[in-house]
């Protein structure tokens, strides 16, 4: 299973962006879809996360700016990330985990400055 990120960029704060994580198996229907991002120097946190039936979980940080969603039509997974803030800056990755093992994203880096 290969995933690929995307949507990442340099953001104001206050900004917007919107992560997307897309998987080339139809594994993924059945399978809890997870974001996670790692600031610089720092060690990767869980942000948000999505089971196969779609209930959510989320990081206390990003509780009320962030919302994670599913497509499985398309097999991807979307991170709507509202209300920026310089502490979101850090390079967030997307991780599948189902019945064949858990893959890894290649990141996307998010960067809130202004």
């Amino acid at each position: 299973v290969q995933l690929q990120a995307s949507g990442g960029g340099l953001v104001q704060p206050g900004g917007s962006l919107r992560l997307s994580c897309t998987a080339s198996s139809i594994v993924f229907v059945i399978s809890t879809i997870t974001w996670y991002r790692q600031p610089p120097g720092k060690q990767r946190d869980l942000v948000a996360v999505i089971s196969s039936g779609g209930s959510t979980n989320y990081a206390d940080s990003v509780k009320g700016r962030f919302t994670i969603s599913r497509h499985n039509a398309n097999n991807t997974v979307y991170l709507q990330m509202n209300s920026l803030k310089p502490e979101d800056t850090a390079v967030y990755f997307c991780n599948l985990r189902g019945p064949s093992g858990q893959y890894w994203g290649q990141g996307t880096q998010v960067t809130v400055s202004s």
